[in-house]
C-alpha cells in the first residue's frame, strides 16, 4: 500500500466506525419504538371501530377483533334506526354555517389586533386568554339564560353563536399575522386601496394556509360538539350525528356493531376534510406565509 492510499483507507475506517455509532444507533431504535407504540395507540382505536362496524354485538363483546361478515347487516340497521340524511344534513348544516362563522369573525379580530395598535390592545388581549381558563361547564348556566332570553333554544343560532368569536382561534391567527409582510401593506395603502380591500385582496390571500389549518380545527370541533347541542336542541328531528349515535348507546342492549357502523360515518366528513387540506394544515401550523 502506497502512503497515499493509507490515509484514504484510514479515513475510511473511521467513517465506517462513525457510521456503526451504537449509542447513536440504539437512541434512534427507542425513538423508533416509542413512535411505533404512539402510531399502534393512535391508530388501533379507528381500527377496533372499522372491525367491530362488521361484526355481530355479543361478538364485540367477547373481544373478537378480526373482521366479520355483519357489515350490511349493520348498515340496514343503522338506516332503519336513524333518519340519516336528517341526522347528518344537521351536522353538516352547523358545522359548515359555524365554520364561515368563525373563521370570518375570529380572523378579522386577530388581523385587527397585530394589525392596529393602542394602548389597551395588549391588556385586552390578555384577558381574552385569561378567559380560556375558564371552564365551559361554569358558563352553560349564564349561556343558556342569555340564549333563552333571546329566545334561540332549539335553534342553530344557539349552537353556533356562542362559538364565533372562537379566543382560541383569534389568538392562533394574531399569531400568524406576525409572519404576515408589513412591505405588503404598506405597498397596498400606496397603490390607494382601503383597510378592508387589504384584507380581502392581500391578507386573505397570502394566509390560505393558516385558514386551512383553521378551517380544520373549527369544523372538527363544530362536527363533534357534543354537549352544547344536547342542552339547545330539543326536538328530535334538530339532533346532530354525535347526540343521534350517542342516543344509540343509552338502550339496555345497544346493538354496538350498528353504532360503530354509524360512528365511521360520523367520522369520514372529519377525514375527508382534513385528507383535503392536510398539507396546508402542516404549513398553516408552522406559522407559512405564502
Amino acid at each position: 500500500m502506497t502512503d497515499q492510499a493509507l490515509p484514504l483507507a484510514t479515513s475510511r475506517i473511521e467513517r465506517r466506525t462513525r457510521s456503526f455509532n451504537f449509542p447513536h444507533l440504539i437512541g434512534r431504535g427507542v425513538t423508533y419504538l416509542l413512535l411505533s407504540l404512539a402510531a399502534f395507540v393512535s391508530i388501533f382505536p379507528f381500527f377496533w371501530m372499522v372491525v367491530g362496524a362488521t361484526n355481530r354485538s355479543v361478538d364485540i363483546g367477547i373481544g373478537k377483533a378480526t373482521f366479520g361478515d355483519q357489515l350490511f347487516v349493520n348498515a340496514a340497521n343503522f338506516f332503519a334506526t336513524v333518519d340519516a340524511p336528517r341526522v347528518f344534513w344537521n351536522s353538516a348544516f352547523i358545522a359548515l354555517v359555524g365554520t364561515v362563522l368563525t373563521l370570518a369573525i375570529s380572523s378579522l379580530a386577530g388581523y385587527g389586533f397585530e394589525m392596529f395598535r393602542s394602548r389597551f390592545r395588549e391588556r385586552i388581549f390578555a384577558l381574552m386568554l385569561l378567559l380560556l381558563s375558564i371552564p365551559f361547564a361554569a358558563l352553560m348556566v349564564p349561556l343558556f339564560v342569555m340564549i333563552s332570553q333571546f329566545k334561540l333554544v332549539g335553534t342553530v343560532a344557539a349552537v353556533v353563536l356562542p362559538g364565533i368569536a372562537s379566543i382560541f382561534i383569534i389568538f392562533y391567527f394574531r399569531q400568524a399575522t406576525k409572519a404576515f409582510p408589513g412591505e405588503l401593506r404598506d405597498a397596498a395603502r400606496v397603490d390607494g386601496l382601503n383597510e378592508w380591500q387589504i384584507f380581502f385582496y392581500i391578507y386573505l390571500p397570502t394566509m390560505r394556509s393558516t385558514y386551512a389549518a383553521a378551517i380544520i380545527i373549527v369544523f372538527m370541533a363544530n362536527w363533534n360538539n357534543y354537549l352544547w347541542p344536547l342542552i339547545v336542541l330539543n326536538k328530535p328531528e334538530q339532533k346532530t350525528a354525535t347526540l343521534v349515535i350517542s342516543a344509540l348507546t343509552s338502550s339496555y342492549t345497544p346493538d354496538f356493531g350498528m353504532i360503530l357502523f354509524g360512528t365511521i360515518l360520523a367520522t369520514l366528513p372529519t377525514l375527508i376534510i382534513f385528507f383535503l387540506l392536510q398539507r396546508r394544515f402542516v404549513e398553516g401550523m408552522l406559522g407559512a406565509v405564502k
